[in-house]
């Protein structure tokens, strides 16, 4: 692209995972970081580096201006010098002048590094701490899964091929061997492995691998696909399905209205069977008649092939490493999966041609026994199955931060009866068809970005953009965050209320105005705070409250605070009553203890801290938070953004 391609796109989509502007005075630190993440970012082929262009801090929307190089030749020299000599490999850069306004530029394009050459890093850090991979608009250090998914394009062992410890054959189950056996003659009668012995069948599968004394001993992938109960649950805890229904959209938004919970520990054929049944058996059906016959035929709301594509989506990407189950949350309106482990995916790439498994011994049985599709289809499955069910797309959320994957299926029909009559509200605006399906999905949802826009109106980035910008000069969205990193919420304008009413719009709007403080977001989210949080609990003036940056002094009877009761009343009653317990002068070390329990708890940003301990943000951020992160004992949910102001806190 030319000097001024790059900047068109930067002035009208801010930086991207593929483009990045620098101001060109000197090659520091951050640009070698980001030619780091250019070259190890897998299938994005490589990213454009702009030097000489440089943010407008002060504009109220994204823009850039152009200051340009003084020293072009120097400047472009020492970046290639730099690139070919502090990595572990030499990355060769492609350096040329422009001019742009009368100014010369640099444009650089980084080539994405060979798979074989992979992880780049810088040398002097040594990895991980001097591997980078480029997420959206930002450069982070890689992850120990995003290691191990550049070092299996090298071929190195991947994590379910390695042994557990303190089992044995006898920890794999017949009946489970012969489940596999089923399942795969019924996908190809003619395999050549069902003539083949169990201890063969098992080796091949990579179920099982000599140990140091040169016995066999079961993998991960052998005790997840085939373990007995007992063993998974003695090698596994954690790693099980919860089925968890709970009344109304929010998570437990009446204690004492809880929830029903079930429990799912099986090899791993028969959990997908299972965990498939106990969604299907709970869905809302649909009536059906076909023409000619006499017997009404019931089928469930959300197609059965979305719902087996994503318990197999999930159950096949999880993250086998993390002691945590997989979540299928089962509201009102929707229904969420949630899966430990984020997408070794880019989001902006899911649907496209091409895997990257986490977890290839078991993506490779589930492939070998069509219980997962096509390699990369799967994602393109749900939504082309969901467009023809005529219900809302689905919306997947990739959240690094918290190491986690979540699906969103709605139980909503699109632009039905409903929807056209609250669309007719806003005839004035003349919205296209694509237009009012993204209103439908943010009424729904509590949010909308540019991924989501182009998944349900199938366009391109330019086109999103322009589109959600209309939008909001509109009055219908409130533009939040800035880059890649933009999101629009609902106004009260759009879900026809005034800013103080409560409601079902009400807790819609909080719960899409949470999605960048309670994770790193890199999708949509309708209730990213977890399992732990009560959106429905905070009212609006409490979202208003929560958007100062400056917080006042406690009163002088701080539980008097109305906005510290609502937040009291998220809390578990113990940990309640810790908190309303403790008083302005306590030892810092008590009062940092108290701190770490609540950031178990959920994401927590420091004047809701603050609020909470009855003290001033400032003395928070000072005498517990700065230490505690110091101690490596609660991290930071937008590392890359220590000064954000949405920015919070987990231990």
């Amino acid at each position: 692209m030319t000097a001024q391609e790059l900047l068109e796109r930067l002035q009208l989509l801010d930086e991207t995972e593929r483009i990045e502007a620098k101001a060109g005075s000197d090659v520091g630190k951050s640009v070698m970081e980001t030619v780091c993440a250019f070259a190890n970012e897998p299938g994005m082929g490589g990213g454009w580096l702009l030097l000489g262009v440089v943010r407008e801090e002060m504009a109220l929307f994204p823009g850039y201006s152009v200051e340009g190089v003084e020293q072009p030749e120097r400047v472009g020299t020492d970046l290639a010098t730099q690139a070919a000599s502090m990595f572990n490999q030499p990355v060769r850069l492609e350096v040329r002048t422009e001019q742009l306004e009368g100014k010369v530029v640099l444009v650089v394009f980084v080539p994405e590094a060979a798979p074989q050459d992979k992880p780049v890093y810088l040398k002097a850090q040594g990895l991980p701490r001097g591997a980078f991979r480029r997420i959206c608009s930002t450069d982070q250090r890689c992850t120990e899964d995003d290691l191990i998914a550049l070092y299996q394009a090298r071929q190195v062992e991947s994590f379910d091929s390695g042994l557990v410890p303190d089992t044995t054959l006898d920890d794999l189950s017949p009946e489970a061997i012969a489940d596999y056996r089923v399942a795969r003659r019924e996908a190809n009668p003619d395999a050549e492995e069902l003539r083949w012995s169990d201890e063969e069948l098992l080796q091949a599968l990579g179920a099982v691998r000599r140990n140091a004394q040169g016995a066999w001993q079961p993998t991960v992938a052998g005790l997840v696909l085939l373990g007995k109960p007992v063993a998974l649950r003695r090698c596994f805890p954690m790693t099980r399905v919860d089925y968890i229904r709970v009344p109304g959209r929010d998570w437990v938004p009446d204690p004492d209205r809880r929830f029903d919970t079930v429990e799912l520990r099986d090899p791993l054929f028969r959990l997908i069977r299972r965990a498939q049944a106990a969604i299907l058996d709970d869905l809302p059906k649909a009536f059906g008649l076909a023409e000619g016959e006499l017997q009404r035929q019931d089928s469930p709301l959300v197609p059965q092939r979305v719902i087996r594509e994503a318990v197999v989506n999930a159950l096949m990407h999880r993250s086998y490493r993390l002691q945590a189950p997989v979540q299928i949350i089962r509201y009102s309106n929707r229904l969420e999966i949630r899966n430990p482990g984020f997408s070794l995916k880019s989001p902006d790439h899911l649907g496209e041609p091409g895997s990257v498994p986490r977890n290839p011994k078991v993506a490779a049985a589930l492939y070998d026994t069509r219980f997962a599709e096509t390699k990369g289809s799967g994602v393109r499955v749900m939504r082309e199955m969901c467009e023809r069910a005529g219900l809302a797309p689905p919306l997947f959320e990739s959240d690094r931060g918290q190491d986690q994957f979540t699906l969103r299926l709605f139980f909503h029909h699109f632009l039905g009866p409903d929807d056209l009559a609250w669309l007719a509200r806003f005839k004035e605006l003349q919205l296209s068809e694509a237009e009012a399906r993204a209103l439908v999905v943010a009424r729904e949802a509590g949010a909308m970005d540019n991924q989501t826009y182009r998944e349900i109106n199938k366009v391109d980035t330019l086109a999103a953009s322009k589109a959600l910008r209309r939008l909001r000069d509109a009055g219908l969205f409130t533009q939040k965050d800035r880059g890649s990193a933009t999101w629009y919420q609902p106004t009260a304008r759009m879900l026809g209320r005034n800013d103080h009413d409560g409601g079902q719009d009400g807790a819609a709007q909080n719960a899409g105005e949470l999605a960048a403080q309670g994770s790193g977001r890199t999708g949509l989210s309708s209730n990213p705070l977890g399992l732990s949080s009560n959106p429905g609990a905070l009212s609006s003036n409490l979202s208003s409250q929560d958007s100062n940056p400056r917080q006042p002094e406690p009163r002088d009877d701080p539980l008097a605070d109305p906005r510290r009761q609502a937040l009291l009343n998220e809390l578990p009653g113990g940990l309640a009553a810790r908190v309303g317990a403790i008083g302005q002068r306590r030892p810092p070390q008590e009062v940092q203890d108290l701190v770490v329990a609540l950031c178990e708890l959920r994401p927590w940003r420091a004047e809701e801290i603050a609020a909470l301990l009855g003290r001033n943000a400032e003395t928070v951020r000072q005498n517990y938070l700065r230490p505690l992160l110091r101690a490596g004992r609660i991290a930071m949910t937008r590392p890359d953004k220590p000064n954000d102001p949405d920015q919070a806190y987990r231990a």
